[in-house]
């Protein structure tokens, strides 16, 4: 039987798990408390399913404690209490390891003292009574290691709770711990990336890959108008107009897609935000809409985003990594086109001459003359991109020039629509990110799509895009007639031409590329959150890494 008391919250309090997020690492702690980012891994669930069983195994001696004091600063749900002799005890169960020190004795780690003795001066603190130490049990090696509390260990809780109050009131992250081990075992290092820091710091560095493997939830296109998405119990339901449905598992869903005049009910729309599923809208012509922005906690993020984009100098510089990248990635694509026996005279002297204009962009002094560089890059891509076709391609798919709002042709057509989705994904990953889409550092503000998706989409463009519609194009994949509509002059893809593209699309997202400086692959679809995350770091001191992404 368990016993809860709870005391009203008067004024903002730490957590107790905060200061153990402190002892184990500053950043992590300012992750948590601050940025408000939070993961669920393996471990804290197999602490989770820990503490259910202690519970229903231990008998009614133990309480459970809700405990909040305004005056120590602190908050905190003591999970293990015992009261015997008149004197009460705090536990901390703990599923791994304990510490041993050069004679082999159990020590807690500093992160577990420093939880357990906050949680005694909480108790001290909220209900009058002394406590003369707290313990932790460690489940792997049996252990149960005492931690006394004495003065010295109440000013060090003190100290430790005004450490955090002044990392609390800063909008700069701390640097990443100098303790490697640490990070490999720390939930939060897919957003904290501290080996591709380490990597971008030291070139000799050879990192772990602590990014997570490819996101497997789906990505659900709702292209037929009418259809409705809602939510039943753990499930979003799919309606169509002829009222079939479909149920699927929040926990399979990564991205909901509503194209045309699909529809989503409130509830849904509350669901997915809490599941961490992205919403985007994209119009029946294939134009990017916008998405449902979910971000929180995510102030201090945006602060430093400000901050940085704010500077002209910075800006030049990432611009001229940004023209550089897509630049060689449309090179490189042309010079695929030379790897045959014959060689093309017209990709050559483009291939030549792009390589010319790149030799101009480091040294390019301001951005409207790096606009005019890749204004000449662009040309000459899009000029050379026929000779990349297959002889035999209908006419109907042959390429001239770049059209678009609305597409004149087939090919444009095709083009539109993949950038549409590319930009919503990009969205997606700001979003994810927490940074603010409306402030970027090249594209100029339009009424349209935020500019820093504008931005990052450059460096997606030719591997998401423009290389899977020249390959699906010389494969004979499109049928001129069914998979197009022609409205006077323009062009827009059928429904049956949507669904083709999106699954060209989502295929090519799946396979993976091996990034050049860090070692590891991943899939496309992960490198978009990547390069979001890399292009953070570039204002944080620990850049080096952004805009690397160049096509082979």
């Amino acid at each position: 039987m368990s016993t809860t008391i709870t005391l009203a919250q008067e004024q903002d309090t730490l957590r107790v798990n905060a200061l153990h997020a402190l002892a184990y690492c500053p950043r992590l702690f300012y992750l948590e408390e601050v940025e408000e980012l939070y993961t669920q891994d393996a471990a804290v669930f197999a602490g989770r399913r820990l503490h259910a069983e202690i519970e229903k195994e231990e008998g009614e001696e133990w309480q459970e404690l809700v405990l909040e004091n305004n005056e120590l600063g602190l908050r905190g749900k003591v999970d293990a209490l015992r009261t015997r002799n008149g004197q009460t005890i705090p536990y901390e169960h703990k599923k791994g390891r304990c510490y041993r020190d050069a004679s082999n004795k159990p020590q807690a780690w500093q992160s577990d003292r420093l939880q357990i003795l906050a949680y005694a001066c909480l108790i001290e603190a909220a209900l009058g009574i002394t406590v003369p130490e707290g313990r932790i049990r460690y489940h792997t090696d049996n252990v149960l290691v005492h931690v006394p509390l004495d003065d010295a260990g109440r000013r060090e809780v003190r100290e430790a709770i005004a450490r955090a109050r002044q990392l609390k009131q800063t909008t700069e992250r701390p640097p990443i711990t100098s303790n490697e081990r640490l990070c490999v075992r720390c939930s939060l290092a897919p957003v904290c990336l501290p080996e591709e820091t380490r990597c971008a710091q030291d070139e000799s560095y050879q990192p772990i890959r602590l990014f997570p493997e490819d996101d497997d939830r789906q990505v659900i296109h709702v292209l037929e108008a009418g259809t409705c998405i809602g939510k039943s119990g753990e499930q979003l339901k799919i309606t169509k107009r002829d009222q079939s449905t479909t149920a699927i598992a929040a926990r399979q869903v990564g991205q909901v897609v509503l194209h045309s005049y699909a529809q989503i009910s409130t509830q849904a729309i509350y669901f997915c935000t809490e599941q961490d599923i992205g919403i985007h809208f994209i119009s029946g012509g294939g134009r990017y809409v916008g998405s449902i922005d979910t971000r929180a906690g995510s102030i201090q993020r945006r602060i430093r985003q400000y901050k940085a984009l704010s500077d002209p100098a910075f800006c030049l510089q990432l611009v001229r990594q940004l023209v550089t990248c897509r630049g060689q990635s449309q090179r490189k694509f042309l010079m695929r086109g030379q790897r045959g026996e014959s060689a093309n005279s017209v990709l050559a002297t483009a291939i030549e001459q792009m390589q010319r204009v790149l030799k101009q962009v480091p040294s390019a002094e301001s951005i409207s003359t790096l606009l005019g560089l890749e204004g000449n890059l662009a040309a000459l891509y899009f000029k050379s991109l026929p000779e990349l076709l297959s002889e035999g391609v209908p006419s109907e798919l042959q390429f001239s020039d770049r059209n678009r709002r609305p597409p004149r042709d087939r090919f444009n057509a095709l083009l539109s629509f993949g950038y549409s989705l590319l930009l919503k994904d990009v969205m997606n990953a700001i979003l994810v990110v927490g940074l603010e889409p409306a402030l970027g550092f090249y594209h100029q503000p339009r009424t349209q799509a935020p500019p820093l998706a504008l931005d990052l989409m450059e460096i997606f463009r030719v591997p998401l895009v423009d290389l899977p519609i020249i390959g699906s194009i010389n494969r004979g994949q499109w049928d001129v007639q069914t998979d197009f509509e022609i409205r006077g002059q323009q062009v827009w893809l059928s429904e049956s031409g949507r669904r083709k593209f999106i699954g060209i699309y989502e295929r090519r997202k799946e396979e993976s590329w091996k990034h050049p400086v860090l070692g590891y692959s991943l899939t496309y679809r992960r490198l978009l959150e990547l390069e979001v995350r890399l292009l953070e770091k570039e204002w944080m001191g620990e850049g080096g890494l952004f805009a690397q992404l160049v096509l082979r």
